[in-house]
């Protein structure tokens, strides 16, 4: 039925049904399209990843309006599905709805965790490749080299060097 107590028509559903799963598609892949592009250790064109960061940027309000939209749609929908139908509604507008909470945390903060505590190895015992890049500091006399083989991974390192607090990051 709809609003005003008349039946919906089959081909009424069915536009309902293509736009729900248009609209939980587009707000899962606002959460989803940032992540996959921004990730340890795989290529990120500057174009892809300006692309990357202006989804994630507007991922919030995109998400909160298709969320919105599909808790609408589902229950409009709702009451005429068949029981399996309306197991994968269900189940995708909860997924929805967690990809609509993700956007607003700060998930790459799990990937790129920061190495608060260093170890070193005198440079006698370290055993790098020689076209091995690393980044370098030398302050008061105290000189060390991450790996940016490992700073590829954490992208930051919270040190102090020559007693100057640092954050080592590229």
């Amino acid at each position: 039925m709809s609003f005003d107590g008349r039946h919906e028509s089959p081909a009424n559903l069915r536009w309902a049904h293509i736009l729900y799963w248009a609209i939980a598609l587009v707000t899962c892949a606002l959460f989803l399209v940032p992540a996959f592009i921004i990730r340890p250790f795989a290529f990120q064109s500057p174009r892809g990843l300006m692309a990357a960061i202006t989804i994630k940027r507007w991922a919030p309000l995109g998400t909160a309006v298709g969320f919105a939209i599909c808790a609408v749609l589902f229950l409009l929908l709702w009451p005429k599905m068949r029981r399996w139908g309306g197991v994968a509604l269900g189940t995708s507008l909860l997924l929805v709805a967690a990809c609509s909470a993700m956007t607003r945390v700060n998930y790459f903060e799990w990937m790129f965790h920061p190495v608060h505590q260093p170890g070193f190895e005198l440079s006698s015992q370290i055993k790098l490749d020689s076209g091995e890049m690393v980044l370098a500091l030398n302050f008061n006399g105290d000189a060390r080299a991450y790996p940016v083989r490992e700073m590829a991974y954490h992208h930051i390192v919270n040190d102090v060097v020559g007693g100057v607090p640092v954050a080592v990051t590229y």
